[in-house]
């Protein structure tokens, strides 16, 4: 059985939550089940740049979608010319919103290694002194592998008062890959010990949560659809080493004996969550990172906490690519109900995904690669 922290510990994570706790408030839906609401920000511009992706186009298209402004990042000129953006499997992506006279910049997602992460912020001319606040979607090693040695190069130079906002406790947990005959490989861990090191601060929250006036967390996204979690990693829930998460401080979970019992279980991603923005006049911009939740659920999940109709854009990796045949025309079905106005595939939305994508939503489509950078404005 996984020990669980000490009571010193426990309160001081559990505090770590409290900021979300005081901007959400509860309302039924229509079959009476209750839904937590935020007062969603409203941004009157979002830049999303694409850091780092599993491929760098120098050809693609910078073809012109109405209401987005799209710039390609081709080889590098002048005496960058013998350097070049690197891709790998993983996700990293630079957010610029301004609201009125203020903007904010956060890094959403960190990619697989630092070398790649950082070779790119580089070339790509990212102002780090300028972000924010750091947002990971979920705890898997293609999202956070780059986070502490892009924190160590980089963390001098930004804001003293660093957050980094996660959806929920199992962030932390250990995660495994199957390695065949039953026994499972290591497949990484967040470590709060790093963290605090780094100096910076933990944001979880269960619950949606506005951050910095200018976007907003789904929070937890309940699996109401028909979507289910493709298999991709194992779970350990519990505290050992100094590492790992604590069940005791999950609110909105009942623990089964197995999944505390310290063995690996089927990764369920309870908290993963998706970053927001409501631009002003076009509708909101939901990016799943990885949509183990389900990219159907996570954008219904938007459209309830926020109250906003509208989806303007789906952005981020959609965890298509193992899904079989009929369950993605399932969700491509459900996708062309919602009517999003524009699709951006990234990482692990699959080829299967863009085939589809192209027979029955082609004028919603956008291609993504590492360097690209889409403009939404009011």
């Amino acid at each position: 059985m996984p020990h669980a922290l000490s009571r010193r510990r426990l309160l001081r994570a559990s505090a770590m939550v409290a900021p979300a706790l005081a901007c959400t408030r509860v309302t039924r839906d229509a079959n009476g089940a209750e839904t937590p609401r935020i007062e969603a920000p409203v941004v009157d511009r979002l830049v999303m740049q694409v850091v780092l992706d599993g491929a760098h186009d120098v050809f693609i298209s910078g073809a012109q979608v109405p209401g987005i402004r799209i710039e390609r990042t081709r080889l590098m000129r002048g005496e960058r010319y013998q350097r070049t953006l690197k891709s790998e499997w993983g996700l990293s992506l630079h957010l610029e919103a301004q609201a009125g006279p203020e903007t904010r910049r956060y890094l959403l997602d960190f990619g697989y290694t630092p070398e790649a992460l950082n070779n790119n912020l580089d070339l790509l001319g990212i102002d780090l002194a300028a972000i924010d606040a750091l947002i990971l979607s979920h705890g898997h090693y293609d999202h956070m592998g780059g986070l502490l040695g892009f924190l160590a190069r980089h963390r001098d130079a930004m804001r003293e008062d660093l957050r980094l906002y996660l959806g929920g406790e199992d962030a932390f947990c250990y995660r495994h890959a199957p390695a065949g005959n039953g026994a499972f490989a290591d497949a990484g861990v967040l470590d709060r010990r790093a963290l605090a090191a780094a100096r910076v601060r933990p944001v979880l929250s269960e619950a949606p949560l506005a951050i910095d006036r200018h976007a907003f967390t789904t929070g937890a996204i309940p699996r109401a659809g028909i979507e289910r979690v493709l298999p991709n990693t194992f779970v350990e829930f519990g505290v050992r080493d100094g590492a790992g998460c604590d069940p005791a401080l999950y609110r909105n979970h009942h623990f089964t004996p197995a999944e505390l019992s310290g063995q690996p279980q089927p990764d369920q991603h309870l908290h993963e969550h998706a970053t927001c923005f409501h631009v002003r006049g076009r509708g909101l911009v939901v990016i799943t990172s990885c949509g183990h939740a389900g990219i159907i659920n996570s954008v219904r999940r938007a459209r309830q906490v926020s109250g906003a109709e509208k989806v303007y854009a789906l952005a981020g990796g959609f965890h298509l690519a193992p899904a079989p045949d009929d369950y993605l025309a399932r969700v491509m079905a459900e996708l062309k109900a919602l009517d999003v106005q524009h699709v951006f595939p990234m990482h692990c939305s699959g080829a299967n995904f863009l085939e589809a994508a192209k027979r029955e939503i082609p004028q919603a489509l956008v291609l993504c690669t590492t360097g690209s950078r889409f403009t939404f404005e009011a």
